[in-house]
């Protein structure tokens, strides 16, 4: 199979998978919108000078995107249990453009999910300055690099059984900790915590929206390009002990 032709395969498989591609992007909005409508005036969210449809939007795209991009498990362990995976290995197609495939897949998916909040919040009232919505958007989108590898991990290492309930629980798990809900300060154990964790600067990459100049830092950086090594080489390594299986 040809890598264009691969790419072209997945991204319409996704797309033509209604029930998955609707519910991946209702359940940010459908939270978003229960959360923001009913105080769509609030202009002063605890004392911030930040609306609440502002922050709810921001924290909603970054708890989005995170789940959008690590679906490409879901999908990646239901190919593995028809045998998909293992006929893709009797055509040319290399592992690079294997996972290059998945990542952009899971990229494109969280774009969509960017699209519809950004939208949303519109709605709402949400406005700001054309250079913060593009710089908000390209640094959550550098800030999902590992989440993408987590995926992969996850779809090579778990059952179609089981990442269900392992995706919603990391998610969930690294929503919380990240600061998706509400702010993470007051420089204790779970703020240190936090800053070690890539979900804390994707939710950073995305308050960019909600005022914040510098919101990773050296110490961002060093975090994301970390956790992206790690999970990269995890998810290589889970693909080479999958296909080495009789």
């Amino acid at each position: 199979m040809r890598n264009r032709a691969y790419l072209r395969f997945e991204l319409l498989r996704t797309f033509r998978n209604r029930r998955f591609f609707i519910l991946g992007l209702a359940f940010p909005v459908v939270i978003y919108f229960l959360i923001a409508a009913p105080n769509r005036d609030e202009s002063n969210l605890a004392g911030t000078g930040i609306s609440l449809p502002l922050y709810f939007m921001v924290a909603m795209a970054s708890f989005g995107t995170m789940n959008a991009v690590i679906s490409s498990g879901a999908r990646i362990a239901a190919e593995r249990a028809v045998g998909w995976n293992r006929q893709l290995r009797l055509t040319p197609l290399s592992a690079r453009h294997y996972f290059r495939a998945k990542v952009l897949t899971g990229y494109v998916l969280a774009l969509c999910t960017i699209a519809v909040l950004y939208t949303s919040g519109a709605i709402l009232g949400v406005h700001m300055p054309a250079g913060r919505w593009v710089a908000m958007t390209w640094l959550m989108l550098v800030g999902l690099i590992p989440f993408a590898a987590l995926g992969i991990v996850f779809g090579h290492a778990l059952t179609p059984d089981s990442i269900g309930p392992a995706m919603g629980g990391t998610t969930a798990l690294l929503g919380f900790l990240g600061g998706v809900w509400f702010p993470i300060t007051g420089g204790g154990f779970f703020e240190h915590l936090a800053k070690l964790l890539p979900s804390y600067w994707l939710v950073q990459a995305a308050h960019i929206g909600t005022g914040a100049n510098h919101p990773w830092g050296s110490q961002g950086w060093a975090v994301i390009a970390f956790w992206s090594v790690v999970l990269t080489f995890l998810a290589v390594r889970a693909y080479r002990r999958d296909t080495q299986r009789v």
